[in-house]
Formats: C-alpha cells, sequence, structure tokens
C-alpha cells in the first residue's frame, strides 16, 4: 500500500467512524428513516456529476433493478436500522457490533452464492460472534425499554451489508464504480421519498441535527464513496478491507471526545475479540496449522 493510500484508508477511516457520532446526534431529531433521506438524497445530488454522460445514464437505465435491489440492502435497510439503532446505543458500540459485516459477507457467500469457505474461517466466524456476546452480554434486554431489539437492529444491517456484498460482486462487478456509487445513491433516495417524507417530524429541527445531518451526507456518504472506490482501484479489495478494523476504533475515539461515551474494560476485550476473530474470518490473518510450512512473500512486496 502506498503512502497515499494509506492516508486515504485512514481518512476514510475516520469518516465512517465520525457516521456514528453523526447518526447519534441526528436520529433522535429527524428520526431514522428521514435521516437516511437526507443522507441518500444530498448523496444522490452531490454524486450525480459522475454521471453527467449518455453511456453512464444508459448503464444506470439498464441496470436499474439489480441497483434498486442494491440501494435497498446496501443503504436504505441498514442505514436506517442503524441510525435507529444509535437512538439507543452508544456510537461507538454500535460501530462495535456493525464491525461484524464480513461474518455475514462470508456466511451469506458460502449458503447461496457458491463462494468457498475454508476451515480457518470458521474459527474466525466463532470467535468473532464470541466478542459480540462479550460486548453486549449485559445489554440484551428485549424487555419494552431494553438494549437487545437495538443491537438486533444493529446485527440485521451486517445481515443486509452481507447480501449487499455478495450480490455486488456476483452481479454488478462489471460495472464502473461510479454507476455502483451514484446510481445505488439514487436509487435509495427514490425509495426513501416518499416514507421520508411521511415520516417527517412535526416538531422544529435543531441547527445542531441538521448540521450533523449534512455533515453525514456529505463527508461520511459522498466523500467516503469516492474515497473507498478510489482505494479499492488503487491498493485492492483486501487492502480496503482493513477499514472494517479501523472504523470501530475511530467511532470509539470519536464517541469518547465529542459525546463523553465511556470505554470500558468489557467494551475494550469484546472489541479485541470481535476484531481478532473477523481478521482471521476475512483471512487478513491466517491460522498456522502443524507442519504447515510459513508463508512467503516474493522480494518485491
Amino acid at each position: 500500500m502506498s503512502a497515499a493510500d494509506a492516508l486515504r484508508l485512514i481518512l476514510l477511516s475516520t469518516l465512517w467512524g465520525l457516521s456514528f457520532i453523526f447518526m447519534r446526534v441526528a436520529a433522535p431529531e429527524f428520526g431514522a428513516v428521514p435521516l437516511v433521506l437526507i443522507r441518500m438524497g444530498v448523496g444522490a445530488l452531490l454524486l450525480f456529476p459522475l454521471l453527467l454522460s449518455l453511456h453512464y445514464l444508459r448503464l444506470i437505465w439498464q441496470h436499474k433493478g439489480p441497483l434498486l435491489f442494491l440501494g435497498l440492502f446496501n443503504h436504505v435497510v441498514p442505514f436506517s436500522l442503524l441510525a435507529l439503532a444509535t437512538t439507543r446505543l452508544e456510537a461507538g458500540f454500535t460501530s462495535l457490533i456493525n464491525a461484524t459485516t464480513p461474518i455475514f459477507t462470508a456466511l451469506l457467500g458460502a449458503l447461496f452464492f457458491a463462494t468457498p469457505v475454508q476451515r480457518q474461517q470458521y474459527i474466525g466466524l466463532a470467535l468473532a460472534l464470541l466478542g459480540v456476546y462479550v460486548l453486549s452480554a449485559n445489554r440484551l434486554d428485549f424487555a419494552l425499554g431494553g438494549d437487545g431489539w437495538f443491537i438486533l437492529a444493529v446485527l440485521a444491517a451486517t445481515f443486509c451489508y452481507g447480501i449487499a456484498g455478495n450480490y455486488s460482486k456476483t452481479r454488478l462487478s462489471h460495472l464502473p464504480v461510479r454507476i455502483l456509487a451514484a446510481g445505488s445513491c439514487a436509487m435509495s433516495a427514490l425509495m426513501l421519498l416518499i416514507p421520508g417524507v411521511w415520516l417527517w417530524p412535526s416538531e422544529p429541527i435543531s441547527s445542531l441535527a441538521w448540521g450533523n445531518a449534512l455533515a453525514l451526507a456529505t463527508l461520511s456518504t459522498t466523500l467516503a464513496f469516492l474515497l473507498y472506490f478510489g482505494l479499492l482501484a488503487s491498493a485492492g479489495a483486501t487492502a480496503a478491507s482493513t477499514v472494517t478494523f479501523l472504523v470501530p476504533v475511530s467511532a470509539l475515539l470519536w464517541g469518547n471526545l465529542l459525546l463523553g461515551e465511556t470505554l470500558s474494560l468489557q467494551v475494550i476485550a469484546g472489541m479485541i475479540i470481535t476484531l481478532l476473530g473477523t481478521a482471521i474470518a476475512i483471512q487478513l490473518l491466517r491460522l498456522r496449522t502443524r507442519g504447515s510450512p510459513l508463508p512467503t512473500r516474493p522480494p518485491h512486496e
């Protein structure tokens, strides 16, 4: 990874870490669906200049169905669930549960998309799920007013990301990244328009909430998408996937600095176990079995 890619990765993790802060502040006033309408609507408007070509517009029209599906499962449903969760859960805590996205991506890939999963990956998946349990064991209260349903909402969001990731890889990988980013944003905004307006809050929204909503749309959506797809094209999928591990760290630090969220030993232990298991699950870390040779690298790497 070049120095420019490393800088891009750090900035991307910062922007996506801040997204949980922005949602935590704005969601209680906007509500989940109206906030995501702002996020995707502004994002679509800012990304639209990338599509100012008959060729790109024709591609979007030809693939409107798949882009609609991608927008539903990569933006509309998971973003709404995360925004709902942040009305109750701390930003850093929510980001740690969200870091389990590669678990569902791997499991759904193996079950429905013919993606092979190695034995060591199953160990990583089990370890990551253990980390989620350690993180949230004392908060799995499903009574009225408990945190359990909000934790399940975050897990449901990561499940949706798993569907979208596999679908995009197997069905849409031939499309230019600008089509995937801008096209899915536009489809998401269209889907959210009626429910977002219908659920728009009757009380006036503060300037603080508006500022965080617009920052969520411009920084953590539009700019973050451009950084992510640039990193994907320059450094490859493996390097881009490491953002999974940096986002929770960023969100925890920003949550502590900006919102006064505390870092307990339980949260730190759950984070370490979850991220370690996720690293094994996506094969950034490989377990060495007895008798297996040490991995070698070409001299130029």
